[in-house]
């Protein structure tokens, strides 16, 4: 988002835009920091405040809005039957879609974004391909500065027994592949929570 700014210094308004947006997201991620540090502090007191709630797919749209304002082209297709997601699973859909357009950004070049969510009877997949000329650099050794990358997104994906592919089309551009799967028993578990929120 930074550098979306930066390349945008001569418009003023997209470059605003761009740093509100970096502002928000930088706050979100203090947020989630201190969620898990609160985790790992077994001995000290809860907030008392009520927390953010992490987001999840229904954060896409505004994910993807940030790519554009970041100044990567960028769409969102969703496919299947929208149904509520586990907590987790939804997160995890939320930042492997952040990271690969972070990465698309950052080693595409100019380029074309498109993240496709698609619902099915027991997974969900998130996809973003990119239609640039870079890749992210594939986990050889110790992460890239700055963040774990390809090698996080597989953290993430293993920890739900789910699948993830990364690399390069054949006829260019990048793709990231996550299926997750989600039991009927989780989906309707996710659908009582979602439904005690809103209340």
């Amino acid at each position: 988002m930074a550098g979306g700014a930066r390349a945008n210094l001569a418009r003023p308004e997209v470059a605003r835009d761009a740093l509100v947006t970096l502002e928000a997201s930088g706050r979100l991620a203090l947020g989630e920091m201190r969620q898990l540090l609160d985790v790992l502090r077994a001995d000290d007191e809860p907030q008392d405040a009520p927390s953010r709630p992490q987001p999840d797919v229904d954060d896409l749209e505004r994910l993807v809005s940030e790519s554009q304002q970041a100044g990567l082209v960028s769409e969102l297709s969703v496919r299947g039957e929208r149904r509520p997601l586990p907590p987790t699973v939804g997160l995890t859909v939320f930042r492997i879609a952040q990271e690969a357009l972070t990465n698309a950004r950052k080693y595409a070049g100019p380029a074309r974004a498109t993240v496709c969510l698609t619902y099915r009877q027991d997974r969900v997949t998130i996809e973003v391909r990119d239609d640039g000329g870079g890749a992210p650099p594939m986990e050889a050794g110790a992460p890239r500065p700055g963040g774990y990358g390809l090698i996080g997104m597989r953290e993430r994906v293993a920890l739900h027994g789910g699948t993830l592919s990364a690399g390069p089309l054949p006829e260019g551009g990048f793709a990231v592949v996550a299926e997750l799967p989600v039991t009927q028993d989780e989906t309707a578990g996710a659908a009582v929570q979602r439904e005690g929120a809103l209340r």
